[in-house]
């Protein structure tokens, strides 16, 4: 009960000061433009460390608004540092700029036609997972925020990241490379924010959760080598096929019977299964490649150790051999709990307490998590979803159906203009 009033109290001084900072006028001027600024990404979207034309434009509208400028980190990233009044300390606002090889099918009026290629093929490419929303309401808050230095305590560092999405084979980027090539420093940030847009949670509202919010998200390939043999006699080869299907049963039994799900969750999914030519030959060899999630770092290193284990012994049940590649992959999205608890306040003001909610962890990752691991960060969703639309009436993120009501634009702007002012006020 303290801790609830405790929290009570210090939403409700946090809101009260929130309310001194007196930017509505400011964000609701910049409204259209973000909206604007949104449409134009959305029609023109680039893949994964390819986004040119994308950060051009990011920079020189930071540029526009006086601040120091720095592009081309991590190939094509942007970042732009404020300084505010009085010295304090510094924190980072960041948005992420990559579309996908997805081809846009709706009938939106800035529907992206845009064409690449990506691994060897020609592909549409489109904003399906509202990174255009992040960019435009990331301006919006700079545009904001640089009207009102006299109110800041410090610095705001502006980070546009491409990649999010994964660089292409055989390339760095994304969040980990930004890191690596010092994005938290000069001048060192002390806290990092960021938001996703959610097309299934709708208009005016806001979700959060502190610890393990998003999932570590591991990329596996498993190399099976059986015997080729005539597909009329079985018995004279091994069939690699056949034991990829029992591994693939088997990966399953892991997340079922082996792991303490109540303490989190976690997915094991075979996304790709390659193998053969033509109908009538048992192949040498077969190749599963999927996904892991999870939100334990315990519980991860089981289910690495354990898909190892099994499927080497599946394998060699069946008289073949297997093994399994595991990457690295994209560290578990945690929120720290200091931070959220301190920030919940400034999201309180800005969508209003009652939409404002707490939620249970996700499967789905983002290379946030990447600052995480090295300063203090804060993620949360904002809705995208239109108010008007029943509960089940929203197109997943990732699909060609994918879309975002621009009406949520501005309470993002709000949101994360007061999340980096109260920030910076505070310590």
């Amino acid at each position: 009960m303290k801790k609830v009033l405790a929290l009570a109290l210090c939403s409700a001084s946090l809101s009260m000061y929130a309310q001194e900072h007196k930017l509505d006028k400011d964000i609701d001027a910049v409204e259209s433009k973000v909206i604007e600024w949104r449409r134009d990404m959305h029609q023109n979207p680039e893949l994964s460390n390819r986004e040119f034309k994308t950060s051009e434009k990011i920079a020189a509208h930071l540029k526009s608004l006086g601040m120091e400028v720095t592009t081309g980190v991590a190939h094509t990233g942007v970042v732009g540092v404020l300084k505010g009044k009085k010295p304090g300390k510094v924190v980072a606002l960041r948005a992420d700029i990559d579309g996908l090889p997805v081809t846009e099918r709706n009938d939106l009026p800035f529907k992206s036609e845009v064409k690449s290629e990506f691994l060897g093929q020609e592909v549409g490419v489109m904003h399906a997972c509202g990174h255009d929303t992040h960019i435009a309401v990331l301006m919006g808050v700079a545009e904001v925020l640089s009207k009102n230095t006299d109110k800041i305590k410090g610095t705001v560092k502006f980070i546009f990241q491409p990649a999010e999405e994964g660089a292409p084979p055989g390339e760095e980027g994304g969040a980990e490379l930004m890191v690596k090539e010092g994005v938290l420093d000069n001048p060192k940030v002390d806290a990092i924010y960021g938001l996703h847009i959610g097309s299934y949670l709708p208009v005016g509202h806001i979700a959060y959760k502190p610890g393990g919010t998003l999932a570590a998200a591991q990329r596996f390939v498993v190399t099976i080598k059986g015997k080729q043999s005539h597909g009329s006699a079985p018995w004279s080869g091994v069939d690699p096929i056949y034991v990829a299907a029992k591994i693939v049963d088997g990966f399953q039994s892991i997340i079922s019977r082996e792991l303490e799900l109540t303490k989190e969750a976690a997915v094991i999914t075979v996304g790709k299964i390659s193998g053969g030519v033509r109908n009538n030959i048992i192949p040498e060899s077969a190749e599963l490649v999927g996904t892991i999630r999870t939100l334990d770092y315990d519980m991860q290193k089981q289910v690495n150790d354990r898909m190892k284990e099994m499927a080497a012994d599946i394998a060699k049940a069946y008289r073949a051999e297997a093994t399994v590649e595991i990457a690295k992959g994209v560290p578990i999205t945690y929120n720290d709990p200091a931070l959220t608890e301190a920030s919940l306040g400034s999201l309180q003001y800005a969508a209003g307490s009652d939409n404002v909610h707490l939620i249970k962890a996700v499967t789905g990752a983002e290379d946030f998590s990447f600052y995480q691991e090295k300063v203090p960060g804060f993620f949360f969703i904002l809705g995208g979803k239109d108010p008007n639309a029943g509960p089940n009436e929203h197109f997943p993120h990732h699909t060609p159906d994918f879309k975002i009501d621009d009406s949520g634009l501005k309470l993002g702007v709000k949101a994360m203009t007061e999340i980096a002012l109260d920030y910076l006020n505070r310590n």
